[in-house]
């Protein structure tokens, strides 16, 4: 195969004559396991990060789990900015993920299936530079190629980990690119951080004007009272087979089918057509609603629900209905939702117009944060494209 002036072939591709392929045992100063800590789910004082907290280049803090009260954890187990850890256990799919921390919490620790990877300072730039460079797809592959296991148990072992092939540009060459994907980390956090700020003012306006705390310009008077059973009606989601077949996970139907997740199959044929109201009936998203329209399917563990005249809005019923607080519920474990109860709780709604209104108001907010997500999407698709671009040296910044 030729190879282009300025570029040699290695034994993982062709890369620029200046950089290196180099084991990553030769990078690095330590590799540190954490400790093997007593952890519970129930908050307590000092956080804990497991190998569910790691994603691809950062830290998920969607679920912690903390440690044991009583359990004192090694100072050097503590997390620093800028510290760059390894899963070394996990299923053969999510072993060998690399994330580097940046803070997300005041003060957290790692357990002894993550492991700190510490550089040395005159072969790498930097933490942060490591950890785009362990994200690339061909360090992502040879990472999973290490691994040993089941399917569902997996481990990278230290003297496999250390042989690992890394590709080293010029320390200069490094920064450059650290500082490049840097830039685009920070329009993420940006953007990360507008989105939230959005979902907690459209929340806000949920709780004012869904309640009439706050009334719209040019409305005003009493809400009607009434009960949720009174202004809607219901019909329990399909538990059985749709037409006699399974639905598939994967869009090949012609018509989408709802669970207790969502929106999340697809059948052959449709059983309701128009505009509904789809709630999740069991498990962790117990009570979640969603919209459906057009002709759909609702399948085990889920109920319909219909406004039951022109006095309602729809839009207007599925903000009012999306709240966990809404819904009467018992179980702890598997959660469920107690319908009979639910549709007995009294309400108080406001006139068809007002709720219009307000529904137009969520719906511009969900628009608007829709948009803010999109951009958020493309942004990482942006960042992917240029990590492989700039850390194979397809593309050269110095």
């Amino acid at each position: 195969m030729d190879v282009k002036p300025g570029y040699k072939q290695t034994e993982i591709g062709v890369i620029p004559e200046e950089w290196d392929v180099r084991p990553l045992g030769s990078l690095l100063s330590k590799g540190r396991l954490g400790g093997n800590y007593a952890n519970q789910d129930a908050e307590a004082e000092l956080p804990l990060m497991k190998m569910g907290n790691i994603a691809r280049g950062y830290f998920d803090i969607s679920k912690v789990q903390f440690f044991t009260p009583g359990v004192r954890p090694e100072p050097v187990h503590q997390l620093r900015h800028g510290d760059v850890l390894l899963n070394t256990r996990n299923t053969l799919d999510l072993v060998g993920k690399v994330a580097i921390w940046r803070d997300e919490l005041p003060v957290a620790y790692y357990n002894s299936n993550l492991m700190r990877l510490e550089f040395i300072p005159e072969r790498v730039c930097s933490s942060a530079y490591l950890n785009y460079s362990l994200n690339t797809e061909g360090a992502v592959s040879r990472l999973r190629a290490l691994a040993t296991g089941t399917t569902s148990v997996a481990a990278i072992y230290t003297r496999d980990l250390m042989k690992l092939q890394v590709l080293v540009p010029p320390l200069p060459e490094q920064r450059a690119i650290a500082t490049a994907l840097s830039d685009v980390d920070g329009l993420l956090g940006g953007l990360d951080r507008l989105i939230a700020k959005k979902r907690d003012l459209k929340q806000a306006a949920m709780q004012q004007l869904l309640t009439g705390q706050t009334r719209l310009p040019g409305f005003h008077g009493d809400w009607e009272e009434t009960t949720f059973g009174s202004v809607v009606r219901h019909h329990a989601g399909n538990s059985c087979l749709i037409k006699g077949k399974l639905p598939s996970s994967e869009a090949t139907g012609r018509f989408p089918a709802y669970s207790a997740s969502g929106q999340d199959v697809w059948c052959d044929h449709f059983e309701y057509e128009g505009d509904a109201i789809i709630v999740s009936a069991v498990g962790s998203r117990c009570g979640k609603a969603f919209n459906a329209s057009g002709k759909w399917c609702a399948i085990a563990n889920t109920h319909v629900v219909w406004p039951n005249s022109k006095k309602i809005d729809t839009r207007f019923l599925a903000y009012f209905i999306n709240d966990e607080d809404f819904w009467q519920k018992s179980g702890t474990g598997q959660p469920f939702v107690l319908f009979t109860k639910t549709f007995a709780r009294p309400l108080r709604l406001p006139k068809p117009p007002e709720q219009t209104a307000i529904a137009e108001v969520l719906t511009e907010m969900d628009a608007e944060l829709a948009a803010l997500e999109q951009r958020r999407e493309k942004t990482r698709a942006l960042k992917q494209a240029m990590m492989q671009e700039l850390l194979t040296g397809r593309t050269r910044l110095v």
